[in-house]
């Protein structure tokens, strides 16, 4: 077992974080929300609807998109079939993602559509996993390693892309570990110590306790 009485709550429209040195927690709490790691007790809540014990694919329709640690985009397939692989029913939703509308954010991808998803860098790989998450039409964005690896000129294109998803009102949950950026754009911050929640609060206030970013998160 990894977390014990694990518990934050995220608004309609915050970006909040997830925060914590490597191995407390951060990934399998995804894994739970996202269905892939059964919880033994409590309950996910999402929109006041039990989602716990749902298979991941019910979760994801329900409105839940993720950007997985590693990407995890089909190498195999172009960048348009990644796209176009995940595109959630457009009936659904009043304002749906398209092609057209994530090519916005992103578009160096543009000029790859063609291209396999093996032979993308791996900042291209990123932006491709979160415009497949989008396609999904999500209500609530999870980002596990939002800008791990990438160039500081990638990052700073990530950081920028979800400012914009920020100011369309979607939900954003990020595991990173780029500080100040995280302070600049989320609203609450939660510090995981093996697998509790140890510490939650703004980012003024995080910002303003030194100890916390020294003892909690070794930085």
């Amino acid at each position: 077992q990894a977390l014990f009485d694990l518990s934050f709550t995220i608004n309609h429209g915050e970006v909040v974080t997830l925060l914590g040195k490597n191995g407390m927690g951060k990934t399998t709490t995804v894994h739970s929300i996202m269905g892939i790691t059964p919880i033994s007790s409590g309950e996910i809540l999402f929109e006041n609807q039990k989602i716990d014990h749902l298979p991941s694919y019910r979760i994801s329709r329900s409105g839940i998109g993720i950007v997985p640690e590693g990407r995890q985009i089909f190498p195999n397939l172009s960048v348009i079939e990644n796209l176009v692989a995940t595109s959630a029913n457009r009936n659904a939703h009043p304002s749906p993602w398209t092609i057209e509308s994530v090519l916005a954010i992103f578009p160096l991808l543009k000029t790859r559509l063609n291209n396999m998803g093996n032979l993308l860098s791996g900042g291209e790989q990123q932006m491709l996993a979160i415009s497949r998450a989008l396609m999904t039409n999500p209500k609530l964005l999870i980002l596990d390693e939002a800008t791990e690896g990438l160039a500081p000129l990638v990052r700073d294109e990530i950081w920028a892309c979800i400012e914009k998803l920020k100011n369309e009102g979607i939900t954003i949950l990020i595991i990173d570990k780029n500080i100040k950026d995280l302070t600049r754009i989320a609203d609450k911050h939660f510090i995981i110590e093996k697998g509790h929640v140890t510490w939650h609060g703004t980012s003024k206030e995080f910002l303003s306790q030194t100890s916390v970013l020294e003892e909690k998160l070794g930085i």
